[in-house]
């Protein structure tokens, strides 16, 4: 076996292995079983008084321990003040003031017309509670009934309904005499602009510090689980990005204060910090240019995992007044929707989109394939586009790869002398196959390098179809309404013909009825095998042959998209090396090494 073969089979096998142990220790996870007898956690209130000028609060609100006497309360039945805008729908609940019922107008559950719009928040009360609280953490002069938190009746000031054009303004009288407010505006799109206000009518000079706080009551019951995506905790502070997943939070510090887990960060300029699902997100966004303290924060007693911003410690006379201002994103991870928003001054925002460790090819290669989609209206269509112009930037590699095979198959005969004349000395095989190459400036590794190069650009493909929100039930044609989504045909529904679903990826049914899209990538990698006669070599013909139905299997149960990609990729790859080796003189045996009456290897195709 001459080193082009080799080097090929290398590089083959290298692909084959890597997506072989990504497929068999990352499968695709199964739903979890949500348990009904879950305990409903318990609210809180506010930290014990505590010195805020001297130690700001880390963890007010939700975050204080039971000790504090709060008592719990189903906000699903409070009153609730209705939130509506071209994209969201939902309530703001006057117990606590909080941001939890929130739905997404343009999503759906599935790509049924007739299924449910995504709800994102939840009140407590409800089977997965997830929402956002403001308040005040108090300080010198002040006690926890003092401040406004998690329980508190707040009454409408002005304004009926949250709308784009109207902002609410909630307000609450505390015991000590001071007046709070929080007014309340949204955007077109998913940003919340949040505008805590204090003015102290009492005796005395107080002090406290403005807070925002994400709580959510166990982990997500829809989470992925899977390798390739973050779902967590994502924050950024004075440019660091971070990431926490869930099952990292009970190993945390505990706060000796407590007695939660918590990781502390004190940002000096810009950040932000909150929970990424995988294709939502919800956000506490400090104004651009002030330090706070960023928390992620995990209670085992109640399980509830949180993320906070506490902002520098305010000292209020008598007769004074102070406002801050800040934001919330909760909605769904659009890349121009969040590019808006980081032109807008919220650095870093589009790195809150998981591009995973190949960055710097994903998000490239996202964005054209946005510009595509955008251009052309099918995101299917803009796959095969991207794989074009993938290709296109890769051809002198892959010209130089073909070419260097032409020239190979031309000194077939003359390897094929050398090993004759050596015989079993292998040393003397190597030796003069090198001078040949040498003499003839023919470089045998040059036929792998395309494959080699294929590898990073299908995982970043994969990111990038699993992970954006852009191909989320983005269809195809036909049957194909869902690229994010396994091949939904297969013979069991006579190739989507018939009125039932295909059976599940990974099952053994699955393996067995198995969908278009995995048989033309099959069918297509076996032809751009079938280019080059088959080794002499019975366990590297054997290899070659098992290959594309190996694959096939395999990237059945992967997202349609990435097979529409492997699928475009093999047959212009095919289309270049057929065309290639045909510019050097030689004409590849298609139907012959189909058949296995082709020419022996050793001997030329040359017209």
């Amino acid at each position: 076996m001459d080193d082009q073969n080799k080097n090929l089979i290398l590089a083959t096998a290298l692909s084959f292995a890597v997506i072989l142990v990504w497929f068999l220790l990352f499968p695709p996870p199964e739903q979890p079983v949500q348990d009904p007898n879950l305990p409903a956690a318990v609210e809180t209130q506010a930290a014990e008084g505590t010195d805020v000028a001297a130690a700001p609060a880390v963890a007010p609100a939700d975050a204080a321990t039971p000790e504090t006497g709060a008592v719990t309360t189903d906000t699903t039945e409070t009153p609730r003040v209705a939130l509506d805008t071209p994209r969201l729908a939902g309530s703001i609940s006057l117990t606590g003031g909080r941001i939890d019922d929130l739905r997404l107008k343009d999503y759906r559950v599935s790509v049924q017309k007739d299924s449910e719009i995504v709800q994102m928040l939840d009140p407590v009360g409800s089977d997965a509670p997830y929402y956002a609280l403001y308040g005040w953490a108090p300080g010198a002069g002040l006690s926890a009934d003092d401040v406004p938190g998690a329980n508190t009746a707040w009454t409408v000031e002005t304004g009926e309904s949250l709308t784009v054009d109207t902002p609410i303004t909630l307000r609450w009288d505390s015991p000590a005499g001071l007046t709070f407010r929080r007014t309340i505006a949204v955007d077109e799109d998913y940003l919340f602009t949040i505008t805590q206000a204090v003015e102290n009518t009492g005796a005395g000079t107080v002090a406290m510090a403005p807070y925002g706080v994400i709580a959510r009551h166990g982990e997500p019951k829809d989470r992925k689980k899977f390798f390739v995506l973050h779902e967590g905790v994502v924050g950024m502070a004075d440019g660091t990005l971070s990431e926490i997943d869930y099952q990292d939070m009970p190993d945390f510090s505990v706060l000796p204060s407590e007695g939660a887990r918590a990781e502390v960060t004190q940002v000096t300029e810009n950040g932000w910090i909150g929970f990424t699902d995988h294709y939502w997100m919800s956000i506490l966004i400090p104004t651009a240019g002030n330090a706070f303290k960023q928390v992620a924060k995990y209670d085992e007693r109640r399980d509830i995992y949180q993320t906070e911003t506490v902002l520098p410690t305010m000292q209020l006379a008598q007769g004074q007044s102070q406002e801050v201002t800040t934001q919330l994103f909760a909605g769904a991870k659009e890349w121009e929707t969040i590019r808006k928003y980081q032109k807008a001054g919220i650095q870093g925002f589009v790195d809150s989109i998981d591009w995973g460790w190949f960055f710097f090819l994903t998000k490239p290669i996202f964005a054209v394939l946005h510009w595509l989609h955008g251009v052309i209206g099918n995101m299917g269509i803009a796959i095969i586009a991207l794989t074009l112009i993938l290709k296109a930037l890769l051809f002198p590699l892959a010209y130089k790869s073909y070419v260097s095979m032409a020239k190979m198959k031309e000194l077939q005969p003359e390897m094929e002398k050398i090993k004759e004349r050596a015989g079993d000395d292998r040393q003397k095989v190597q030796q003069e196959m090198m001078s040949l190459y040498k003499k003839e400036k023919v470089n045998p590794a040059a036929g792998c390098l395309p494959i080699l190069m294929q590898i990073p650009i299908f995982f970043s493909l994969y990111k990038v179809i699993f992970v954006t929100l852009e191909l989320r039930h983005a269809p195809f044609f036909g049957p194909f309404q869902d690229l994010s989504s396994p091949d939904p045909t297969s013979l069991f529904n006579f190739f989507g013909l018939l009125p039932w679903a295909a059976p599940e990826p990974g099952s053994i049914l699955a393996l067995a009825f198995i969908g278009i899209l995995p048989l033309l990538l099959g069918v297509s990698m076996f032809l751009q095998q079938k280019l080059n006669p088959a080794p002499a070599d019975p366990t590297q013909k054997m290899i070659f042959a098992w290959m594309p139905w190996v694959f096939m299997f395999m990237l059945g149960g992967f997202a349609s998209g990435l097979v529409v990609y492997w699928i475009a990729n093999n047959t212009i790859t095919f289309t270049q090396q057929y065309l290639i080796m045909r510019s050097q003189g030689y004409k590849p045996d298609l139907l012959g090494n189909i058949t296995g009456k082709s020419p022996k290897p050793g001997t030329s195709d040359k017209k």
